[in-house]
């Protein structure tokens, strides 16, 4: 499974971008860079993660600093399965 393809599809469809997600890369900056991600985008981004990956992110596990960019998001996601 490749996490960064993973974690762009999700962002393309939960932020409805119509492909323009497909195109971000890890430097790609998300929260306060992206007009769709806004508070509702992130807890559906987290209901969407945790359903494709299988894992449960806590309260106490996830800040804004997961949301910087892609990169950071990939990383949060590989720490997860790793985990």
């Amino acid at each position: 499974m490749n996490i960064h393809n993973e974690v762009l599809a999700i962002l393309d469809d939960v932020l409805s971008l119509n492909g323009r997600g497909r195109s971000f890369t890890r430097e790609t900056a998300l929260l306060g860079a992206i007009p769709e991600l806004d508070s509702m985008a992130v807890v559906a981004l987290i209901t969407s993660m945790e359903e494709r990956f299988g894992f449960i992110i806590g309260d106490d596990e996830i800040d804004g600093s997961a949301f910087a960019s892609v990169g950071t998001l990939d990383d949060f996601v590989q720490g997860k399965l790793d985990g």
